[in-house]
This record gives structure tokens, sequence and C-alpha cells, in this order.
């Protein structure tokens, strides 16, 4: 543990209250937890932790289980644990992960018992609100428990600075009192990390010129589409910059923004927020992948977003698909035996078409003499050659320490095991970059060429079967089908010319060719390798030729091959063997100890063995993808980290890595594009969390916590005053006495803990009874059903057909079923724009469906509430004067009957639905009588003999009555 770990927990233990620690991405949270995890004891109670995702959970117990030589290791409470079992749980004084579901409806049917609980760590509290479950679980325990400490934590500040005075909400929430700041400039911080700093490397790799034509077109169309951003006059314009674009938060800005008016905007503007998260991707992975993966990915995107995109249609926008295209391949015809745009200093490979059939269609025009050919640029990503430089330095200079008489093993030898650590930005890098150093860059970037090839060719062949029904015209003009067609062979064809993709088809099928040469000659050697296993080979090579696809390898032909080749002592096959053997490297990233020897033991061994590029040595490497969010520094312990693709986060990583680890010689090799946004983006993310930071500062200057800020004021807060108002109201009472309050209550599904809206009743004063329900998810009263819908969930039902059945089932069982649509507070109170609604009914239409709901259930009633607050004080007007509902009959409700019909029960069972269907629609019946007769009749036999007088009387009007008499009576006609 570094010094400041330790600082940050004293100050933690100071209060015993707790409080809410914000600290620089990086910085070790996971070990902070885990080191406050051991010191607790289990005498002074359960501490559960809250909010954690799997990767932080499963680091911090790496780190519990490390430090701490002990049997007691915190383990998961899950649903699938029956509630005896967790009640001895929470009792056992243990350390436990739970989800805020699973604790909030413990505590509200109190089979938690809220003594036994010390205290509560919560993570990632950026995300918790005054709404949030969390914050609720914190109210419950801290109204019973006032010993008990809640300790939150968060390492994004950037998160805690969006919106208005988010620091000082996630206090008031929590009922904490004391913020505690820990940036990268803080002064123990900084000590601590630049006490002894690893060795660092500043590598800035000249992009090509390409590379740089591309970067520069996508940063025009986006400051293009920034600008028409700017002319709706309806975001802010200081966050509209390209700098900030480069983050994933600036979608969130922008739509944050653009929430509350969503419905009022245009389509282009709806696009252009969409196409700003397109052209963040297309900076991103221009500098993340090889060319033949960046032209895939345009290609995708012409395909897919061509008719509705703004962006493709921007100026530059062509130069970005041109200058993609060059990267990879160009196309040309030969003019009298020379090449027709293609400069001499490039190195390429050319394809000629010379199949007859084809060059009819590719030679539009020419003459005899000349013909389509297809250029192999391949352009290699220039950091592959510098990481191979880099690789091959690594190990020199450790064999000229070695023959030097220089000892490698030094006191700290234990722990200095020579890996070399490639930190990459994915796990698609990690395999690009192992099939680099093993086969070469040329093959890999050949491979990547040829499934390129045929992903034309399979994509072609994909529409075939529709071709014929396309044909047929719909109408005239677009209405035809064919302009604005929707396969991607056709919008793809319509965008690049056909010569240059027939050429691309012609080299796909020359390809598949040669494939099939070669898995025929794989079968023949396999039937003449012995008698006794002939027909197995046979067998196996058939598989294999109609199976597997061509340029990628099925797992066991790739064992059978690799031990083959490790028995020959042929150069190729050795070449194969060490492809084979450190391919399992990257298959299983994150091993443990126990087969993290065997993988680096297999790489090891192929490098040493063989030298497949060019006679190069390279030492033992390990890739680690940064997005699984796993620590690998403290497993694998590596001297040399090369970071391939820069992170903050990662670089972080590091600095707590060496402080641990003070005698231990790091060398950091950082790779860089230079003048490129990779560059710009990093040092933009450092100077947005040092931002952030300067802003919690002054806002912890200014901040306004109460000092008797408690639970109990907080809780009679909203009832107090009302009360007061109340008595205000009423100018005559029996010698002043009070009313008693009574107390309400609301049951809810157990399902409905996934919302906020619990925790706004309960706010309200409301006691809430979780339960299991059949029928609707919230019971006001015996008659009052309402089942609730969020915007989304809306759309989902009506697209699935399962809010009809909700209705139907809220209908059968209860007097007053309420449909209750619920908005967001920071949207838009609107389905669409009043433009938008049209004069007749549609199918696509949500107002049309709604309508048609309506129409078919008369006795619905449709709720419209903006927000969670809204909706409680609905729920609390749809209460007055209403009785309380019976848990135990909500429970029965549309639940099967296992032993028969009870009395005045109120199960399915009860009642024939099919007769009731009947009745509804017989003559002069409807929904405000058909009740009555249900009540006064048994069955449709028994009405059969209700005289007219009583059915006046149950129906309520003669007219009614007799309209019914006649049906009833009216002769059945036969044919005799």
């Amino acid at each position: 543990m570094v010094q400041f770990h330790e600082n940050i927990i004293t100050d933690l233990l100071d209060d015993p209250q707790g409080g809410l620690v914000i600290l620089s991405a990086g910085l070790g949270l996971h070990k902070l937890i885990a080191a406050l995890l051991h010191l607790h004891h289990p005498s002074q109670g359960s501490l559960l932790i809250l909010s954690a995702s799997p990767s932080q959970k499963t680091s911090i117990i790496q780190n519990y289980e490390n430090t701490l030589s002990s049997s007691q290791t915190p383990s998961e409470i899950t649903s699938d644990l029956p509630a005896h079992h967790r009640l001895s749980l929470y009792s056992s004084g243990g350390i436990f992960f739970i989800t805020t579901r699973i604790l909030i409806v413990d505590l509200l049917t109190r089979r938690l018992p809220t003594t036994a609980v010390a205290g509560i760590i919560l993570l990632n509290a950026h995300s918790l609100s005054d709404t949030s479950t969390e914050a609720f679980i914190v109210r419950i325990l801290r109204s019973s428990n006032r010993g008990l400490f809640v300790r939150a934590f968060s390492d994004r500040p950037h998160a805690m600075v969006s919106g208005f005075a988010k620091a000082e909400r996630t206090l008031k929430c929590l009922f904490l009192r004391k913020l505690h700041l820990w940036p990268r400039f803080q002064v123990y911080v900084s000590q601590d990390l630049e006490r002894n700093p690893p060795a660092v490397v500043d590598i800035r790799v000249p992009m090509s010129p390409y590379m740089i034509g591309i970067q520069k077109a996508v940063i025009e169309v986006m400051d293009a589409c920034l600008k028409e951003m700017r002319k709706t006059n309806k975001v802010d314009v200081e966050d509209l910059t390209v700098e900030n674009g480069l983050f994933k938060s600036f979608d969130e800005i922008v739509r944050r923004q653009l929430d509350p008016i969503w419905h009022t905007l245009g389509k282009k503007t709806k696009q252009l927020v969409s196409d700003l998260k397109t052209l963040r991707k297309l900076l991103d992975y221009l500098v993340r992948y090889d060319a033949v993966t960046y032209l895939k990915y345009l290609d995708s995107l012409r395909a897919s977003e061509s008719f509705r995109s703004v962006w493709i249609f921007a100026e530059s926008s062509y130069k970005i698909f041109d200058l993609a295209k060059k990267r990879v391949f160009r196309f040309g015809r030969l003019d009298g035996g020379k090449y027709v745009g293609q400069s001499k200093t490039t190195a390429t490979k050319k394809r000629k078409l010379e199949d007859s059939n084809s060059e009819k269609e590719v030679v539009v025009g020419a003459s005899a003499d000349n013909g389509a050919v297809l250029q192999e640029v391949l352009e290699e990503p220039p950091k592959w050659k510098v990481l191979l430089d880099i690789l091959q330095e690594i190990q020199e200079e450790r064999q000229r320490k070695s023959l030097s008489g220089e000892e490698l093993i030094t006191e700290d030898c234990a722990y200095d095991n020579g890996i070399v650590l490639v930190a990459c930005k994915d796990e698609h890098s990690c395999m690009q970059l192992e099939d680099c150093i093993n086969k070469g860059s040329h093959k890999v970037m050949q491979e990547e060429w040829k499934k390129y090839l045929l992903s034309k060719v399979e994509l072609r062949a994909l529409p075939k079967c529709n071709k014929k029904k396309a044909k047929k015209p719909k109408g005239f003009g677009i209405l035809d089908g064919v302009i604005p067609s929707a396969s991607g062979q056709k919008a793809e064809i319509s965008s690049i010319s056909r010569l240059e993709h027939e050429a691309l088809l012609a080299a796909a099928s020359e390809i598949n060719k040669q494939t099939e040469k070669n898995n025929a000659a794989e079968d023949e050697l396999q039937t003449c390798e012995g008698s006794e296993g002939h027909k197995r080979a046979r067998r196996k090579g058939k598989n294999k030729k109609t199976v597997v696809k061509p340029g990628k390898s099925d797992k066991k032909s790739a064992r059978k091959s690799k031990s083959e080749a490790c028995s020959s002592e042929d150069d190729d096959q050795k070449n194969q063997c060490t492809s084979t053997a450190a391919g399992g490297l990257i298959e299983q990233p994150n091993e443990v100890t126990s087969s993290k020897k065997w993988l680096l033991q297999k790489h090891c061994q192929g490098f040493d063995a063989e030298q497949p590029i060019k006679n190069k040595q390279f030492p033992p490497v390990h890739f680690h993808p940064l997005d699984t969010d796993q620590h690998i520094l403290d497993i694998l312990q590596p001297s040399v980290i090369v970071v391939y693709h820069p992170d903050m986060v990662f670089v972080r990583q590091i600095e707590i890595y060496k402080a641990e680890n003070p005698s231990k010689v790091i060398k950091v090799y950082f790779l860089f594009y230079d003048e490129s946004t990779e560059v710009q983006k990093f040092e933009a993310s450092i100077r947005r969390e040092n931002g952030a930071f300067e802003s919690l500062i002054r806002q912890k200057s200014m901040m306004m916590i109460p000092v008797d800020h408690d639970i109990s004021l907080a809780l009679d807060s909203s009832a107090e005053p009302q009360s007061i108002i109340a008595q205000n109201l009423i100018t005559r009472k029996a010698g002043g006495r009070k009313e008693v309050d009574k107390e309400t209550q609301v049951i809810v599904d157990m399902r409905e803990f996934m919302s906020s809206l619990p925790n706004v009743l309960h706010q309200k004063g409301m006691r809430v009874v979780p339960v299991t329900l059949e029928v609707g998810d919230y019971i006001l009263s015996p008659l009052i059903c309402v089942e609730r819908k969020s915007i989304q969930d809306l759309f989902g039902s009506f697209a699935s057909g399962r809010l009809y059945h909700q209705v139907e089932m809220m209908a059968r069982y209860y007097r007053i079923p309420v449909l209750l649509i619920e908005f967001s507070q920071d949207k838009s109170f609107s389905f669409q724009s009043a433009s938008d609604i049209g004069d007749d009914v549609t199918p696509n239409n949500i107002i049309s469906k709604l309508s048609l709901l309506a129409l078919h259930f008369p006795r619905l009633r449709i709720v419209w509430s903006r927000s969670l607050h809204a909706t409680a004080e609905i729920f609390a007007s749809l209460k007055a004067n209403q009785d309380e509902p019976d848990e135990a009959k909500a429970i029965r409700v549309g639940v099967p009957s296992e032993e028969g019909i009870v009395e005045n029960d109120v199960r399915a069972e009860n009642y024939n639905t099919a007769a009731v269907e009947f009745l509804r629609r017989l003559p002069g019946v409807t929904d405000s009588n058909y009740r009555a007769i249900m009540d006064a009749c048994n069955s449709l036999a028994e009405l059969a003999l209700v005289p007219v007088e009583r059915l006046v009387d149950l129906m309520g009007g003669h007219k009614a009555a007799k309209s019914l008499r006649d049906f009833l009576d009216a002769k059945y006609p036969t044919l005799i």
C-alpha cells in the first residue's frame, strides 16, 4: 500500500459517520477498498458493499486475499439464496457484496435487522441521486441505526461536476458531511508517485501522408457538423468544440441539453448528434486499427448510413473514403502496357483480370490492349515497425549485458522475470500484434486483405434470393423500389465504380480458387500418410473443406499442425510451431498464476527456438487489452511496459505499481502518433480531470451542509409544513386537537424496485410493501390497480403485445385499471411534436395504438405523469377516500388455484372468462350493468329464466332489458 492510501483511510476513520471520497482515475481504488475491508472485525457487525461492478468485485477480492491470510473472504448475496439463509448471513458479521434490489426488499420486509449492519461501502458514487435506490437504503438504515457509517467512493471526478451541485446533492442524499478530494496533483499523491519514477521513453511515430489526410478530413467534417449544430441555437456553444468531441461524454452532454426539446428538433439536428458519434469513432479507429480494417468499417458505414447521414454529404467526406481506399489498393487501366493512375515509387503487386467473361464487363470502352489492374498497396500501420524495433532493442540489450558479464539477476530477482507487457486498447489489436510478431507484418496485412475480399463475395451473395422480388415495380420514381435501396450490395455499387467493384470481386474469386486448391492439396497429403488412418484422414479433410472458412483455422487442426511442426526440422514448419505456440497467449490474456506460467513459457520457447521475422529474436511478450478493466501489473510484474495505445488510467496504474515496488527497475515506452488526435485526446483527458477537481475544490469551499443534518429532520421535513398548513385552514377544532395521521400503504411488485418510484413514495410518507404480483405493478386500493410504463417500455410493450394482456388482466380483476405513462423529468413531456400527429389511425403511430387500446378497454384510465415526484402526488390523490389494499388478496390475484376454488376468493378460477365475454356481447349488456347481472345470476342458464321485470332492475332500463329478452326468446331457424 502506498502512503497516500493510508492518509485517505485515516481521514475516513476520523468521522464515525463516514464520508465521500473522490480520487483520480487509476490511483488504486480497489486496493484502498481492500485495505478498508482488512480493518473490519466481525464483532462490529456486517459490512455491505453496494454498486460494485464485476471487475471491481474481482479486483477487490484478489487484493483482499493477497493482503490478508485469513479464511474470511468477502462473499456475495444473491437472489438465489433463500430468505432464512440471507438472514443468517446478515447476522454473521461478515463482508458481503449485495445488489440494491435484494437489500431494499429485505429491509422493507424486515428480514434484515438494521442493528446487525455496521456500515455500508458505496462504489461508483457519481451515479447516485436523491431518487436512487442506494439513497433509499441509506435513509432506512440511518433512521433506525444512528451508529451506521457510510463510505462512498468515486474515481470519475468529471462525472461529479455534471449538473448543478452534484457533489453537494450526493452528500445530502447519503447524509454525509465530509468531502475528501484526492487529485493526482495533491501533495501527498505527487510525492509518493514521483519519489521513484520509472524510466520513460516517449516515442513520437510520424503518421503516413494518407493518415494525415484522413485525420484532417474527418476533423473538417466534424467542424462542419458542429457549425450546423450551433445554428440551432439550442445547445451551449462553449461545449461544441472538436476537443470535447473526442470523448464519449460529449454525446451525453449534447443529449442532456437537447432531451427536453428533443420532440421539437428536426430530423437533420437529430442526425447530426448521431453523426458526431460516428466521426469520433472514425478518428479513434484511424490510429487504432490497420488500413484494411478501417476501410471495411467505412464500407459498412457507406452501406448503412448513406441515405440518412449528413456527414457523408459534406465536402471533405469524399477525401476520407478516397484516402482510406488508397491505403489498401489502387485501381486503374493499362494504357499501352503502362499503368495509368499509379505513382512509380510505390512498391505494389498487380493483378490483371484475364478472365474473358469478366473482361467484357470490366474493360468497358477500352481497346484490346487495355486491361483493368488492381494494385495492392496494403499500407502497414507505422507503429508496427516501431514496436518490432523496440522488442528487438530490448532483446539485444539483454543479450549484450549477459555477454559482457553483467548479471541480470539482481537482489530483486524474485519478481524480475523479464516479461514485456504491451498494453493495447482492445483484444482485436492484441491478437493482431501477436500475429504481427509471429508471422510478420506483411503476412498479417495479406490475411486481412483476403478476408476483406472474401467479405465482398459474401456480401454480393446475400441479396441474390430476393433479387427477383425486387425487380417488380411498385410505382413510379422513388416508389419503384430501386432508388431507396437498403441492401448492402446496391448501396455499395451506387458509391463505388462498377469497374472497381468487379475487379475486387475477381480478385476475391481468384483467392477463393487458390484456397480450394490448397485445401485439395492438404487432403491428398492426409490420404497418403498411412493406410490405417486413410479413411479418417479423408473424412477430416472433407469436413474441413466444407466447414472451415478460408483464412481461418480450426483449433484441432491448429493443435495437430503444432505437434507435427515441432517434430519436424523444416524452417517453415518451425515458424508455424512458433505461431501456434504463442497463439494461446491472447486467448486468455488474464490468466492467473497457475496457467500464466504455461502460457508465458510457450511464448518464450517459441521466440527462443525460432526467429520467424528475418532471424530476429524477441523477449517474452504478454499483450493486455485495456478495455477489460483488469489490473494485470500486480499479476505479471513486468520489467518493461510498452503502452501501444496511451491511456491516462493505465499510466496512473503504472505509477502506483512503481511506487509499491521502488527497488524494481521498470522501463516504460509510450507510442504516440505525432500531431494526431491520439496525443490531443490524451492531453485533453488530463486537462479535463484537473479542471473537474478545481471545480470540486471551489464547490467544497462554498458548500452549504447543515451542521444538524440529521435523518429525522430529513424524514419529517416534507410532512411537517403540510400539517401546519392544514391546521391553519381548519378554524374550528375540538380543543385544538391534532388529527391522527392515517398511515397509507402501497403494494409494490418486486420487479418495480429497479426503478426509483418506490423510493419517492417512501419519501412522501407512504409505507411500501414489496410482494410478487401477477397482475399490475402497484395496488393502491382494493379497487385500483396501476400498470406503470416508462416511455421506452411502453413502445416495447406495444410491439410485443404484452401491454394488451396486462391491461386485460387488470380489467378482469380490478374495477379501476390504470395505465400510468411516466416521462423522465429531464426530457420532453410529449411523445412527438404536434406536426407529426396525423389525422387518421395508423398502425405504427403510438397515439393511434393508445386510442385503440382505450376503445377496446373502456374502463381503462390512462394517467400521464411528468416525473417521479408527480407520480407520487397522483398516487396520493388516487388513494384519497379509498380503503387500504389487502396484501394477502393482492398476492392471490391471478395465481392459479392448487386446492380448488376457495369461497370469497379472487382467483381466476372463480370466473368463467368465456361465459363473461359471451355475456358482455349480448344485446343490451354494457360495461355499466354486466357486473350487476353476474352478481344476480350464477350462470347463463339462470339468466335465460330471469323475467323481464327483474332484468329492468338489473340492467337499468326497460329498453336494454327488452332487447336482451327478445334475443333470448327468439326462435332458432331450422331447415324443416
